[in-house]
């Protein structure tokens, strides 16, 4: 079995070194030279020249920051680039299609009918609320068991301690005067 062996290039070559290196000045060299090669396959690729210069300095970055990795003896720089070039378009590619998966569920989930409230119960709900509050003790707390925990008067008696006829006229007289001031509430309106 033959091994292929790569054209060597001197100024390529030495381009390389220096970049693995950490030479600054390499790479900028190399920027000037092979961004616009891999500007292109970027741009074939993805189609638009925005996504396409966002790769391209992706690319480089992550080269500089792999730069210990990269081996000269297998690969010249360039093509070591495109390596990097292939996977970093790959990505983009992930993440627009990523992307398009979460817009389209937001406008899914944006086009779904919403369930209606009716404000107008909300309201009587709050300003119930806000009159149950108005009353003293033990009334209160006698309509809070009735309505909230749906406690029946015999339930109220036993958990309160107060004699079943009294839980019971406390609940009447409460809502007589809770009626009286959600009708006059209501003429206000």
């Amino acid at each position: 079995m033959s091994v292929v062996q790569r054209a060597a290039d001197p100024e390529v070559d030495a381009i390389g070194l220096s970049f693995r290196d950490g030479d600054e000045t390499a790479l900028a060299e190399a920027y000037r030279r092979w961004s616009p090669m891999i500007y292109r396959v970027a741009l074939r690729s993805l189609g638009t020249a925005a996504d396409a210069e966002d790769v391209t300095q992706l690319v480089f970055v992550a080269a500089w920051r792999g730069r210990s990795g990269f081996d000269p003896s297998r690969a010249a720089l360039p093509g070591w680039l495109i390596g990097i070039t292939r996977n970093t378009v790959a990505d983009a590619h992930e993440r627009r299609t990523r992307d398009r998966k979460v817009a389209d569920a937001a406008t899914a989930l944006a086009t779904q009918p919403r369930p209606q409230h009716d404000m107008g119960r909300v309201v009587d709900h709050v300003l119930l609320a806000d009159e149950i509050e108005r009353l003293g003790e033990p009334p209160r707390t006698l309509l809070r068991l009735a309505f909230y925990e749906d406690l029946t008067h015999d339930a109220i008696a036993e958990r309160t301690g107060i004699p079943l006829g009294t839980v019971k006229s406390h609940i009447r007289r409460s809502l007589l005067r809770l009626r009286t001031r959600l009708e006059v509430d209501d003429a206000t309106r």
